[in-house]
């Protein structure tokens, strides 16, 4: 049976954290929280912990609502990062000069012998790449091979994408998304969910064109640039002439002398920037205004301050809601 969260409400004197919140997630499987700090993912995951009163909705297990029962019979084990301390002490049982090889033992010990419900809040952010793959593999293993209902909040989506299954995308205390972290990043469906599922290119447009044309027409605010966008449901595209946000990644624009104009969202731009990342580059651009991130496997021959041509292909453009 999944853990069942309806409705989940709960505020701080005249401050809302959590309005609404909804979602289920089931056994054997790992359900990632992703939001930015304050978006109220350390209240969520106390309020299903039971830490402290909920001001109103349900948690729901095998029929029966945990709000009920006391937080010490729920069968709810909880770890954060200050517990974990980057496997330097987990749970306070090891001393800090202790191998890695001795704490990765000791987490996974924790993990085994954890309740049925497993609640991990932050607890990677200090261990470094091995060790954090480390435990990912073990909470893998305790999801899967016990059936546990694993729930794992962070605010680095590529943690969220390396281990769960199934994520949602909180941002105010609300609920703005529900997908596999390979959905909501390819398909954010609003802003927030596209700021942080990872990079991203998002820029303000007016729409020109009927809500019946093949391909919606924008008019960027910053440069001025005519730019179609993906095909999209009527009720995504808003009124004309109002502002909307577009957005593109940044592995999704090309520098091509090729394309055609102007259906290929051909802009002539300038290279202000390049950045090392390892087997990438991003390259900054700036085309009268209009700013962009590409991200490329190889740099050969550009340099800041070249000019050469960009194309952002029509159905990599995103219209998103706010």
């Amino acid at each position: 049976m999944p853990l069942e969260v309806t409705k989940l409400s709960k505020r701080f004197g005249n401050k809302w954290v959590l309005r609404d919140v909804e979602f289920a997630a089931g056994e054997g499987r790992i359900f990632g929280i992703c939001g930015a700090t304050g978006s109220g993912k350390t209240a969520l995951l106390n309020s299903i912990a039971g830490a402290g009163k909920i001001s109103g909705g349900s948690i729901v297990l095998d029929d029966q609502d945990l709000t009920t029962v006391k937080a010490k019979e729920r069968g709810i084990t909880l770890l954060t990062d200050r517990e974990t301390s980057g496997l330097l002490g987990v749970i306070g049982l090891l001393p800090k000069d202790s191998s890695g090889e001795r704490q990765l033992k000791a987490f996974k010990e924790t993990i085994a012998d954890s309740g049925w419900i497993l609640l991990l809040d932050e607890p990677f952010s200090k261990m470094d790449k091995h060790l954090r793959h480390e435990c990912f593999l073990a909470v893998r293993r305790a999801a899967r091979s016990r059936d546990r209902i694993v729930i794992f909040a962070s605010s680095d989506f590529d943690q969220i994408a390396a281990l769960a299954d199934e994520t949602a995308i909180l941002s105010g205390g609300n609920i703005r998304q529900i997908g596999t972290p390979q959905e909501i990043y390819e398909n954010p469906n609003c802003v927030d969910a596209a700021q942080l599922s990872g990079d991203n290119n998002l820029f303000q447009a007016r729409r020109v064109t009927s809500v019946d044309d093949e391909l919606p027409k924008f008019h960027t605010i910053d440069g001025g640039h005519r730019i179609f966008a993906q095909r999209t449901k009527k009720s995504r595209l808003g009124a004309i002439n109002q502002n909307m946000t577009l957005a593109i990644r940044p592995e999704q624009i090309s520098m091509s002398m090729g394309a055609s104009f102007p259906e290929d969202n051909l802009l002539r731009a300038v290279v202000t920037g390049i950045g090392f990342c390892g087997p990438t580059s991003l390259v900054e651009f700036d085309a009268a205004g209009l700013k962009f991130e590409v991200r490329v496997f190889k740099i050969v021959g550009l340099n800041v301050g070249d000019e050469c041509m960009i194309g952002l292909p029509p159905h990599r453009i995103l219209i998103l809601k706010d």
